[in-house]
């Protein structure tokens, strides 16, 4: 996958392999720096895990011509029966930013991850509003947390997030990050709805 902008070299969006192990360090080095940019709703992430992540295939990655990192976001599956899948670590370099990349990293993401994990429910946790406006243009909708996985090992994910106080208090059902669903089979049946409401009918 291409993406161009005028002014600046060409930055091409991969399936993260093994060639990309090189860029875990700098990966994680970003996505801290963002999050103390921030203060609020991002994870820590560790090179083993970024890397393991790489060579699963489950995850992109951009690079401009130049061989400079431009920008990451992983997969991961959830449940005992993997049937929640997350686009996790969506991240872009400072240089990068402003330009629509993370729209495109997140779009490449969610392909892979309908690509990977058709039947599954693809689903996130975020402060951010850019992140927010991606997800609702590719189909997900606002839920509430319990219809998330109940997978432990997720929200242990959340504990070095600085907001992880107000997730316990409340019993895992409310912090700052809004939870977004998207459900292929409940977007399949609108479709079959949408297709048949808009048959024409004739009165006899």
């Amino acid at each position: 996958m291409l993406y161009l902008q005028k002014g600046i070299s060409k930055i091409n969006i991969y399936t993260a392999g093994k060639q990309h192990i090189k860029y875990a360090e700098e990966i994680c080095q970003v996505i801290e720096e963002a999050a103390k940019k921030r203060g609020t709703g991002i994870a820590k992430r560790e090179p083993s895990y970024i890397r393991e992540k790489i060579l699963q295939g489950k995850s992109v990655i951009a690079l401009a011509e130049s061989g400079d990192f431009a920008g990451f976001c992983y997969i991961e599956s959830w449940g005992k029966d993997k049937d929640f899948i997350a686009n996790s670590g969506l991240i872009v370099a400072l240089k990068f930013r402003s330009m629509g990349l993370g729209k495109r990293i997140k779009e490449a993401a969610f392909q892979l991850s309908r690509k990977k994990f058709p039947k599954a429910k693809l689903f996130g946790i975020t402060t951010s509003p850019a992140v927010l406006k991606i997800n609702y243009m590719l189909g997900y909708r606002p839920v509430a947390f319990d219809q998330l996985t109940d997978d432990e090992d997720f929200w242990a994910g959340c504990q070095s997030c600085v907001n992880f106080d107000i997730l316990q208090r409340t019993d895992y059902k409310h912090c700052l990050c809004t939870a977004m669903l998207y459900d292929p089979a409940e977007k399949a049946e609108m479709q079959k709805e949408e297709g048949f409401n808009g048959k024409s009918s004739v009165s006899l």
